[in-house]
């Protein structure tokens, strides 16, 4: 009997309904022959380094770098009712083979392998090896299943991966927190290059400095004429004078008709970019929407890489377009004929296709969609029509013009051919578009084309209105969501060979969560739709090392990883270059001087001085404490915390009114509390009977209260 493993549940239905296994059990499906269960993506994770050393527990530099010399692997713990179950199975003896069905690429072959290894299965594997989930795809790879040995090496350079990650990660981050003694001071061999480009981005915004330019420019029927620019407006105002009472002769017209091509389908990332430009969603919201849509059946499979499908999905397509026309799109005209040529080919199908709605959403009821998921469903259906469609063509005028000397420039642009624009337009016309929310300003005139101006030149002007308009150079844009995806897609891919199975920093799956992490650990922030890095956030840029917050370094590991992939570089090669530089890295940076150590420290409000001591007391992150550490306690009084604004007046020896304090027979009472000096007493803590210090206080009750004073 086969019992096929899966990465997702959903895949595992599919895969059973298209097998005949129907029988529901606890965790798997059986019948006709076959068993199928899944993963819930990885089930089997490293070991903390607290278990192979009690050690490491402590952060230490004495203890770096950590490098375990056998790797331990544990189940997670929030997946251990599924390993139990799939550890089961693998040991029935009615089972003969196990059939490795998760996804097709390194991180799918990782996840299989350790549930595999970590269930101490020894049953031959065979590997199921397919790109589409297409009936008839699903069918085929069943007949050819491969020997599972023949993805060893694909299996030995995910492991090499995961373990360089978390020798880099882990050191890193340890030997910088205990460095610089501030907060975690996190390094990840994806996440720091992507704080590094906002930092050196914002770093080049805040050294711009803006210079003005001037233009001359000149009405000429529907058009706007515009000379090059100058340096000063008085050499721009002697040039326009020199104008004056000429005629404008137009030379060189250039027309030209040009076509684009239609757009390609979605990935993950193109998907965030245009829902970040559009809606002005995060990375995350977008991720999470589809993942909602895809869990209802209405799109496909949303964290992929490929924006195309495999051969054999010319009939979904065309099934697919026409359901979107009739309970989309709305739309009552001619029957859309889609041109499937350019979204086929199974070469450029990695772990999965690229998104397209499902023909789920012809028996569905949309209205039932919050508006957040339907705005990104129809963009996913209108991205599938406009990448079927015909190519969108228009045509071009550039002229110049000679007046009084002076080249100025016009240029024309008209459609001709909306092809698929249309689809674009017609879907666009549904949105709720938030108009604060648009990326990109207009053009300055004389940088663009006047689209739909296009009337015809006569061979000279005159009477002519001429102005001298003022522009300003532009610094660089602050980084969006939109465009850091695009950043950290092509980070790096120069050095990376072409056979590498990643490109960029991060996969489409995890670069959302990577910038999410930076947000919550404090080195992003979100301003409306920008990503502006902090104050901490570029500290920890300029004292880390160009080794880990360079995209170079996942450029190096995934052409190595290649030839691991490849059988042309053995794993062992390949960890002990990561190893010599985990230790090259705790060798160099071992110690930072006191000035440094502060660098990290929460900037702390002073309050006043402690009256024990007479230190200053200060308000951190943990609330009011001596900076002489004499042990002074002064969060509270009779009970109650005290705010910095009552600790500040109680330092200052002033009253404080508070309401609400408790008698020990159980009655509540207002009153003053004045302080009075200090007092010694002691407490018990884990046996042992320790000494503090603390504030003294006299009261005073409010006068129509009628209570005396204690």
């Amino acid at each position: 009997m086969q019992l096929i493993i899966t990465e997702k549940p959903s895949v595992a239905m599919t895969l059973a309904r298209v097998l005949g296994v129907t029988e529901k059990k606890n965790g798997y499906l059986e019948g006709n022959g076959r068993i199928v269960s899944w993963c819930f993506g990885h089930l089997v994770e490293p070991v903390y380094p607290e278990d192979y050393d009690e050690a490491y527990k402590e952060w230490k530099y004495e203890t770096l770098p950590i490098i375990p010399s056998q790797w331990k692997y544990q189940v997670k713990e929030d997946t251990k009712e599924q390993f139990g179950i799939l550890k089961s199975l693998m040991n029935d003896e009615r089972v003969t083979e196990v059939v490795e069905a998760t996804d097709c690429g390194r991180e799918g072959e990782l996840i299989f392998r350790l549930v595999y290894e970590q269930a101490g299965c020894d049953k031959p594997i065979r590997r199921l090896w397919i790109n589409s989930m297409e009936d008839s795809a699903i069918l085929k790879g069943m007949e050819e299943l491969k020997p599972g040995s023949l993805l060893d090496n694909l299996y030995n350079s995910a492991r090499c991966r995961q373990c360089a990650d978390w020798l880099v990660g882990l050191n890193g981050t340890r030997l910088f927190t205990v460095l610089y003694q501030g907060r975690t001071l996190k390094v990840g061999r994806v996440q720091t290059p992507t704080l590094a480009m906002v930092v050196d981005r914002e770093v080049a915004i805040r050294s711009f400095k803006k210079r003005p330019y001037y233009t001359i420019q000149m009405k000429l029927g529907g058009y706007t004429a515009v000379s090059d620019k100058y340096a000063s407006q008085e050499e721009a105002e002697n040039a326009a004078a020199g104008c004056i009472g000429k005629e404008a002769v137009i030379r060189d017209v250039v027309r030209e008709e040009k076509t684009v091509r239609p757009p390609k389908l979605y990935d993950l990332t193109s998907l965030q970019r245009d829902a970040n430009r559009t809606f002005g969603f995060t990375a995350k919201q977008t991720l999470d929407l589809t993942q909602a849509l895809y869990e209802k059946g209405l799109v496909t499979y949303p964290r992929t890489d490929s924006r195309y499908l495999s051969d054999d999905m010319g009939q979904t397509v065309r099934d697919v377009c026409k359901a979107v026309m009739e309970n989309i799109l709305m739309n009552a005209g001619a029957p859309y004929v889609p041109d499937t040529s350019g979204v086929l080919d199974s070469k450029k199908v990695t772990d999965h296709h690229a998104i397209i709605p499902t023909m789920k959403i012809k028996n569905t009821d949309l209205k039932e969609l919050s508006v957040d998921e339907m705005k990104i469903l129809n963009l996913i259906a209108c991205r599938l029509l406009c990448a079927t469609a015909d190519k969108y063509r228009y045509e071009s005028m550039t002229a110049k013009v000679d007046c009084g000397g002076i080249i100025f420039t016009i240029k024309g642009k008209r459609g001709l051919e909306k092809g698929w624009k249309a689809y674009e337009e017609q879907m666009k016309a549904g949105y709720r578009l938030n108009k604060e929310l648009a990326e990109e300003e207009p053009e300055d005139v004389d940088e663009a084309a006047q689209e739909d101006v296009f009337e015809e030149l006569k061979d000279s002007y005159d009477n002519l209105q001429i102005d001298v308009a003022e522009g300003f150079t532009k610094p660089p844009a602050h980084f969006t969501e939109a465009t850091i995806l695009t950043a950290m897609e092509h980070a790096g891919a120069d050095e990376i060979c072409e056979e590498a199975e990643r490109k960029g920093l991060g996969t489409t799956a995890t670069r959302a969560d990577i910038i999410e992490k930076l947000i919550k650990d404090g080195f992003l922030r979100r301003e409306k739709k920008m990503l502006i890095s902090t104050e901490d956030g570029e500290k920890l840029i300029t004292i880390l090392p160009d080794k880990v917050k360079s995209a170079k370094l996942t450029a190096e590991w995934e052409n190595d990883l290649t030839l691991v992939a490849k059988g042309e570089k053995t794993a062992f090669e390949f960890m002990r270059s990561i190893e010599d530089m985990v230790r090259e890295l705790v060798g160099t940076y071992h110690s930072v001087t006191e000035e440094e150590k502060q660098m990290f420290r929460p900037v702390s409000e002073v309050l006043g001085h402690c009256p024990n001591c007479g230190k200053e007391v200060a308000f951190g992150k943990y609330g009011a404490f001596c900076t002489g550490k004499c042990g002074l306690s002064i969060q509270k009084a009779m009970g109650q915390t005290l705010t910095p604004v009552e600790i500040r007046n109680v330092l200052a020896g002033k009253k404080i009114f508070k309401k609400g304090l408790k008698s020990k027979a159980g009655k509540t009472y207002d009153a003053y509390l004045i302080p009075d000096g200090v007092e010694k007493y002691t407490y018990e803590k884990d046996g042992v009977t320790k000494n503090g210090v603390g504030m003294k206080y006299r009261m005073e009750f409010p006068k129509d209260t009628g209570k005396k004073k204690k």
